[in-house]
């Protein structure tokens, strides 16, 4: 699987705790970064390939990656 994408990922290099917010902390800053981000939606499909269960990847939460896999799934 080619990962180049993450070469140019705008979180490069940022403290890595911020995209994996506790269940009451809000993920709003890891969901700005990733919003001006050029790789998000490689970011994001990685996740979804390799069924990420924790942090936000491209993005999404673990809650919303699992609610992208199933609508993926009815409408296949």
């Amino acid at each position: 699987m080619n990962q180049s994408w993450r070469t140019k990922a705008a979180c490069r290099g940022l403290d890595p705790q911020i995209f994996y917010p506790g269940e009451d902390e809000d993920s709003t800053p890891a969901k700005t970064v990733c919003g001006s981000c050029s790789v998000q939606q490689a970011c994001l499909e990685h996740a979804l390939g390799v069924r990420e269960k924790e942090g936000v990847w491209g993005g999404c939460t673990e809650r919303e990656r699992r609610r992208i896999i199933r609508q993926r799934r009815r409408t296949a």
